[in-house]
């Protein structure tokens, strides 16, 4: 064989020796089954059915999730607006009522006028913690509540059934905001002739004989005169029979059985400072829109209505009797036009959270004449000794507030007897005049006889008035042993 043939055989056989293995073992790895990594395919229907769970489930935590912020919300709003409606309310005792009071007597009784209202900020508050706020409103029977919150026993920071969207604490201390007002209304029919000592004992025991059971009957759980709930169903938004026909009566019972003072009425007893009472008034008027606007128990739609209601309603009435004193004497007088606003502003009290805009300034005119009437007319008729007429404004007003209140409610403004159902008369539920009567004459009823018993109590106990030395000395050196102006001699 020729060296090129030998080359070329030698070069198949390296080839050969080469490229056999290389091939067998490719064989081999194609043969060879590889690891299987065991990816499992899930079911296109249950991946879909978890993915839409997780998604509801993130829904629904969100919406739970907001509707709790909307809750806190809504409390920290409605919780804010109720502790200043009670800072508003107190206002009204003082400085309003203390200053209103206190210019519209002789100036040697304006310290001891005052002091009557400040000492009700004191007395009442303990009493109230004590004793008065069960006798409200906790459970009890259709005329008057338990002892099961004595001494606050369970007033906490939690909701409750009468207001469900703020701590039960800021209900119970807008409602002593009342219970503090009212006995220190009674105080006007008093005036300049009471002992102190005298007028704290019988305070106390009205607050106890006479509000805490007309404020259970009306506001009350159970009470027998519950708008929501009662026996004879009577609307009263803000007070008009639990505040102001009880006290207003009350005044005029205690000024019968006082008597008048001395020298009246041939002796001129003119208001010692005018301008002291203006501010008072003005204060009172400010200090009612946390009284008649509060009284919603929430800072929403029906505190707003409540709010214009009572504005509109002394603006009226503050026109009405001026108007009808312009008349009677040719001229109308800053004096008769804050009594006036101050009437408005009773008579619309039980009506405020039931009644129009328009509504409310009827309720305003026929409030300020009719009161200016009973000041004018009806007290020199059978000669009685109000002082500063808190009979003729606040027995009066509340009595004609309350039952036009009857007359003008609206369902549109509160559904209090369910939706789309009349409230007042002119509505059709022409039975609701005779609840609202009924609510008057349980509030006069209770006001006479509770204040005639307590009178005779005190005054066979340590005495109801300051001996004649004392009441011409006057109540500031006699009773307190100071003066009020040490310069005006």
């Amino acid at each position: 064989m020729g060296s090129r043939q030998v080359r070329v055989w030698l070069l198949l056989g390296m080839a050969v020796l080469a490229g056999f293995p290389s091939l067998g073992l490719t064989r081999a790895r194609a043969q060879t089954p590889s690891p299987q990594v065991a990816v499992t395919q899930p079911a296109s229907g249950s991946s879909q059915a978890n993915s839409d769970g997780d998604r509801i489930a993130a829904l629904e935590k969100r919406v739970a999730d907001q509707s709790q912020a909307i809750a806190k919300a809504q409390m920290s709003g409605d919780n804010s607006w109720m502790l200043t409606s009670s800072a508003l309310v107190l206002l009204m005792t003082g400085p309003g009522l203390a200053l209103f009071y206190g210019g519209l007597v002789r100036k040697k009784n304006v310290l001891g006028t005052m002091m009557q209202s400040f000492a009700m900020m004191a007395v009442i508050t303990v009493l109230w913690a004590v004793v008065t706020y069960s006798l409200a409103f906790s459970s009890g029977n259709a005329f008057i509540g338990g002892l099961h919150n004595m001494f606050l026993h369970g007033v906490g920071l939690d909701p409750s059934a009468y207001a469900p969207t703020i701590p039960l604490q800021t209900f119970m201390v807008f409602q002593l905001m009342f219970a503090i007002i009212t006995p220190a209304l009674i105080t006007g029919a008093f005036a300049e002739r009471m002992k102190f000592s005298a007028m704290l004992v019988f305070m106390v025991l009205w607050a106890i004989v006479v509000y805490s059971p007309m404020a259970h009957m009306v506001w009350g759980e159970g009470g027998l005169l519950n708008s929501g709930s009662g026996r004879f169903p009577c609307m009263d938004f803000a007070g008009g029979t639990v505040v102001h026909i009880t006290s207003g009566v009350s005044a005029l019972i205690t000024a019968l059985y006082l008597g008048k003072r001395i020298g009246y009425p041939k002796e001129a007893m003119q208001p010692h400072s005018v301008v002291l009472s203006f501010i008072g008034a003005c204060l009172l008027w400010v200090g009612w829109f946390g009284f008649n606007s509060g009284s919603a128990l929430a800072a929403g739609t029906l505190a707003t209505s409540a709010f214009v209601a009572t504005h509109f309603g002394a603006a009226a009435a503050a026109i009405g009797w001026s108007a009808a004193e312009w008349i009677r004497n040719g001229k109308p007088s800053a004096l008769g036009a804050i009594s006036g606003a101050v009437a408005g502003l009773v008579a619309i009290t039980p009506a405020s959270g039931f009644v129009s805009p328009m509504s409310a300034i009827a309720i305003g005119l026929l409030a300020g004449a009719g009161c200016f009437f009973m000041v004018v007319k009806v007290k020199a008729w059978f000669g009685y000794d109000d002082s500063l007429d808190a009979f003729g404004v606040h027995g009066a007003g509340g009595t004609i507030g309350a039952l036009l209140t009857g007359l003008f409610a609206r369902s549109a403004i509160n559904p209090v007897f369910g939706a789309g159902k009349p409230t007042g008369v002119l509505e059709g539920n022409t039975h609701q005049i005779l609840n609202q009567a009924v609510g008057v004459g349980i509030a006069w009823t209770l006001a006479i006889v509770g204040t005639l018993i307590i009178l005779f109590i005190v005054d066979k106990t340590i005495g109801l008035r300051v001996s004649a030395e004392d009441e011409a000395t006057g109540l500031d050196l006699s009773q307190h042993g100071e003066e009020g102006y040490e310069w005006a001699h």
